[in-house]
């Protein structure tokens, strides 16, 4: 028996399975350190504990998509190491807030599993939930990603695909969030006079600037949430790919896309859910990535006045300034668009 792990195959998934990852992870404030480093993100709840706290909060949360890739991290090696591409996301449910020093570990539930025509690849669905050292369930969702087959001449008839939420209902997105204390929050301090009323729905936002995508930055990011891909690593096997270099992390773009959104909506501090999202296209280093947002729809949270929600189309683009708002024509998505997220934001109210 090998002692080493090959990576799961489109054939060795069945519909049902539980996979418990490995590899438990304490979050310290040097990952949060690192993260902003990477990213930039200026979101001021997540910035500094006197912020936080003075509005409720224990000390300053981890960024919410910082929870998310480390989750996500800990399914790589189970899920995706012998993935073509992660193809998107639906359903997902940030449920309690983290801070450094919280240690979490992840389960996934295999839900869906479709073999593609070219009898090369399938695409594996799964529902993963990350824990933190409570057993408290802080976050969940689920991903699809296009796995590759150990024998393309042997069909499987593998053909369901789950049905999944179009949107999550604005009930219940505030859970992570205490109470605000309203006049603690200080908008000269928050970067942005604009809270949940200052938004309309249809209204777009072109964030305006640029972050360029350095091939040692996004190594260092996917290795930070020990992410394995060999998509993201290893020129060796991905020089010889239909690409021929090596992909960025998905999560990566997303992270960018969500630090440029705070020229913008620098108030809209908790990522809450993310309803749906694809990536349109890949993306590599050298690539310099804009983003816009549009705002989908409001909803008040029931018993809360202090925080509102908004759902947002949030749209990355490669080399492609915003300012036109580039998404979709008559033939598909504009051609500089690589990421397409569907998502609810909360505000001050």
């Amino acid at each position: 028996m090998s002692k080493t792990n090959p990576g799961n195959y489109f054939e060795d998934f069945s519909i049902g399975q539980e996979i418990r990852h490995a590899t438990p992870r304490t979050i310290t404030a040097g990952d949060v350190s690192l993260y902003t480093a990477l990213y930039g993100s200026r979101f001021a709840v997540q910035s500094s504990d006197a912020f936080a706290q003075g509005i409720g909060y224990e000390q300053a949360p981890v960024d919410d998509l910082l929870v998310f890739h480390i989750v996500f991290g800990k399914s790589v090696p189970d899920i995706s190491l012998n993935a073509v591409a992660n193809l998107g996301y639906a359903g997902c449910r940030f449920l309690l807030p983290v801070f450094p020093g919280d240690s979490l570990t992840a389960i996934s539930d295999v839900i869906g599993l479709k073999e593609n025509s070219n009898g090369q690849t399938g695409v594996v669905y799964v529902r993963t939930h990350g824990v933190n050292q409570r057993d408290e369930t802080v976050l969940d969702y689920v991903r699809w990603v296009m796995v590759r087959k150990k024998d393309p001449a042997a069909p499987t008839g593998h053909d369901e695909i789950p049905v999944l939420p179009a949107a999550l209902e604005a009930d219940g997105l505030g859970d992570a969030v205490p109470v605000l204390d309203k006049e603690g929050y200080d908008t000269d301090l928050s970067g942005s006079l604009f809270k949940w009323a200052d938004y309309e729905i249809g209204e777009r936002i072109d964030h305006v600037d640029g972050m360029t995508v350095e091939e040692a930055e996004h190594q260092m990011a996917t290795r930070l949430f020990q992410n394995t891909a060999k998509v993201h690593f290893n020129h060796f096997t991905e020089g010889k790919g239909r690409f021929g270099r090596r992909l960025i992390y998905g999560g990566h773009v997303i992270s960018l896309a969500r630090a440029l959104s705070f020229n913008g909506l620098g108030n809209a501090f908790h990522v809450a859910a993310i309803n749906g999202g694809r990536h349109v296209a890949p993306l590599f280093a050298g690539d310099t990535v804009f983003a816009w947002s549009e705002i989908l729809d409001k909803a008040e949270l029931p018993a809360r006045k202090d925080v509102g929600a908004l759902r947002l189309r949030l749209i990355a683009t490669k080399d492609h300034p915003c300012d036109s708002f580039p998404y979709k024509s008559d033939d598909g998505f504009d051609s500089s668009v690589v990421l397409d997220l569907d998502l609810w934001v909360l505000l001050p109210r």
